[in-house]
């Protein structure tokens, strides 16, 4: 079997997971007309109908139950030969994909009582947002990350562990220094100044914490971030402020103000390096107390 059918298997579980081809494509980044295509692909490989509509949705025929429960057992077993050929039990590569609060904050205390645990693991790291490092999960490019819980539900495959819960701080001064609306903590500060009736005077819009505070900094603007602790201020001279009901249901005009953020762990509980996933896990909820 080529690696492409084995993508193509993968990507049918996620079908099934989701009961839709679109929502299946968008968490994969794949366009719903490549996902439909496999499916027929695997379909005519098999010689039989796997999948079977019910309006927008989708659900897997007997012949695509039976693929999906060994499909499950097929892609363990293929990552754990992955897994055998690149290196020993004690040994390989984890492959981490980061959010940039974490890996600017707690990430590198987490990679050393890591890396004292188990020390012939080599470690790649790569920065970047949660749905991109989502996708790269969930097509194996990554083994575990360090990000915000998605917005949607999570298949059984994924699990997902949180560390810890990051709050809308005020860092302060006057025009605001936006974070940016596109991203999860930048849309918990868009609510919450809507739920208070604030019109702020905006400066800029910037994509990362840490430049929204070197902004502060330089006298530039208020920022209102997820507080993501003391790296906020390091070498800054700049004070991170509580919001009123920021983070806890109860907004200064009585209405709701924004959940915080929440930071945790995924990986795949079929993955070959889940047991690594686990230890960081353990790793990072030591480190955080």
């Amino acid at each position: 079997m080529c690696e492409m059918d084995v993508k193509y298997i993968h990507n049918f579980l996620r079908v099934v997971q989701t009961g839709s081809m679109s929502e299946a494509a968008r968490q994969l980044d794949l366009s719903p007309s490549a996902i439909a295509q496999q499916m027929r692909v695997l379909e005519a490989a098999l010689g039989a109908p796997l999948l079977v509509r019910h309006g927008r949705s989708v659900r897997a025929t007997a012949a695509g139950e039976r693929l999906f429960e060994r499909g499950q057992r097929l892609m363990q077993d293929f990552d754990g030969l992955r897994e055998w050929v690149l290196g020993d039990a004690d040994g390989g590569e984890l492959r981490l994909g980061t959010v940039n609060t974490a890996l600017h904050g707690f990430l590198p205390a987490v990679l050393q009582a890591f890396v004292a645990r188990h020390e012939q693991v080599r470690i790649s790291v790569r920065a970047g947002l949660t749905p991109e490092l989502y996708t790269a999960l969930v097509q194996s490019e990554l083994d575990v990350l360090i990000c915000l819980r998605p917005s949607f539900d999570l298949p059984k495959t994924v699990c997902w562990a949180e560390l810890r819960e990051d709050p809308l701080a005020l860092l302060r001064s006057r025009p605001l220094v936006r974070y940016d609306r596109t991203l999860a903590g930048g849309r918990l500060a868009d609510r919450y100044l809507k739920a208070q009736g604030i019109v702020p005077v905006e400066r800029m819009e910037l994509n990362s914490v840490l430049a929204v505070a070197m902004m502060v900094d330089q006298g530039l603007g208020v920022g209102l971030v997820p507080d993501i602790g003391n790296v906020l201020a390091q070498g800054r001279e700049v004070r991170a402020l509580a919001l009123p009901g920021a983070g806890n249901g109860s907004g200064g005009t009585g209405d709701r103000a924004p959940d915080a953020r929440k930071v945790g762990l995924l990986w795949l509980n079929t993955s070959a390096r889940a047991r690594w996933a686990r230890s960081l896990l353990d790793c990072a909820r030591q480190c955080l107390g």
